[in-house]
């Protein structure tokens, strides 16, 4: 991989929206969900995501984006048909734009919308719309689907509307991976970069809350009493652009990503419906580690996908001792909440805030170097079906 910088961050999730606010709440130092108070980071009714009347007086392990409200961003003309997932995926994108000085006030100021892509990443796609469409047809009859929102329910279609929204031109690609996404979404971007299909790509991934979501996990018993699991929601990307294209604009670079890494293997079982795999992840970090050219003594601080389901943190942890020794592990998830395919990008959001001084929590091993910054992050994924992902992110020089 040819070092790509990281050039702009907009991002909405449950420490906040865009980069300054989420930067300062990093450095803040932010706690584990199960270390908060009541209300303080795991939603009680009213939900805002889904309505909330059938679970009143239970405390729902979910993570919310706190007081999410489109309309500042957006204004308030075209949302109407638009879902959640769409709302924040966009929010993100604008935002991310502005911080990278591509945009002012919402029009162009740097480079143009024809060089500039959408590469994203998306677990489980719209199931809000999906849900409701299906509601629609079951309950009352199909003919009274909205058209308008028919849409929502194309996979691609969140990344779709970023596209229309923000005016980029150039490629649009949606990756669907699972919580390995967003990572695989920087080697989509890697490709795309070096073949001069845009100058610069809008990379990272969204999930959104619904009901269905959530349903979905508490029947897989993923958030039951015997789990720390809190699901999450939130939308992150990352401008990411060759070194050369960067300075040639006078960008600021947050980071580079120097290299990146993934496997897979299939469970022994085919009918196996959940398998975690300490062999992909181990591939997947000696691959990261040799395409960034480094060894794994360089490494400061793993930046990990753990979120408290312990079949596939046990896993997951394994692996990155096996391959990297007892460093400093980091759990961005039990702060935001597992977030699936906005994990990844989120992840490398909390690598740019230590490269910035943000002290490195929650930490759930080792111990993060004593220096005012650090200078490399291992960032790691574990899919939920043998897949495993793993990029080196480097603090700009």
């Amino acid at each position: 991989m040819t070092p790509l910088a990281i050039t702009g961050v907009g991002i909405t999730c449950a420490l906040g929206t865009g980069a300054e606010e989420f930067f300062a709440a990093m450095k803040k130092g932010p706690r584990r969900l199960s270390e908060r108070g009541p209300g303080q980071g795991v939603a009680k009714t009213p939900i805002q995501s889904f309505k909330g009347a059938p679970y009143e007086g239970r405390e729902l392990p979910i993570v919310e984006v706190p007081s999410f409200d489109p309309t500042k961003y957006l204004g308030d003309k075209g949302l109407r048909t638009l879902d959640r997932l769409t709302k924040l995926l966009i929010v993100a994108a604008r935002l991310c734009l502005a911080d990278g000085g591509f945009k002012n006030d919402n029009q162009w100021a740097h480079g143009a919308p024809e060089r500039v892509g959408v590469c994203c990443s998306n677990a489980y796609g719209s199931l809000e719309a999906i849900t409701e469409l299906d509601r629609v047809a079951k309950l009352e009859d199909a003919r009274y689907i909205n058209p308008a929102k028919f849409p929502n329910t194309v996979s691609n279609s969140a990344s779709g509307y970023v596209s229309i929204w923000e005016d980029l031109r150039a490629l649009n690609v949606s990756v669907s991976d699972g919580n390995c996404g967003a990572l695989d979404a920087v080697a989509c971007s890697d490709i795309f970069l070096a073949t001069a299909r845009a100058d610069a790509i809008l990379t990272g991934g969204g999930e959104a809350m619904s009901e269905a979501l959530y349903l979905a996990f508490e029947k897989l018993g993923a958030l039951g009493l015997d789990q720390t699991t809190r699901l999450g929601e939130g939308a992150a990307f990352l401008a990411l652009e060759t070194r050369a294209t960067a300075q040639a604009r006078n960008a600021k670079i947050y980071g580079e990503v120097t290299g990146y890494g993934t496997s897979f293997v299939a469970p022994k079982e085919e009918t196996t419906l959940l398998f975690a795999s300490r062999v992909a992840i181990e591939r997947a970090i000696a691959q990261a580690l040799a395409d960034a050219g480094i060894d794994a003594t360089a490494v400061d601080v793993v930046a990990s996908g753990l979120s408290g389901l312990a079949q596939f943190d046990d896993e997951e942890r394994a692996a990155i001792v096996a391959t990297v020794g007892e460093r400093a592990i980091a759990a961005p998830k039990l702060a935001l909440g597992e977030t699936l395919g906005a994990g990844g990008a989120l992840g490398m959001a909390c690598a740019l805030a230590w490269f910035d001084g943000a002290p490195v929590t929650p930490l759930v091993a080792g111990t993060a170097p004593k220096r005012e910054k650090l200078d490399t992050v291992l960032v790691t994924s574990i899919g939920y079906y043998g897949n495993a992902s793993a990029l080196v992110m480097r603090r700009a020089s």
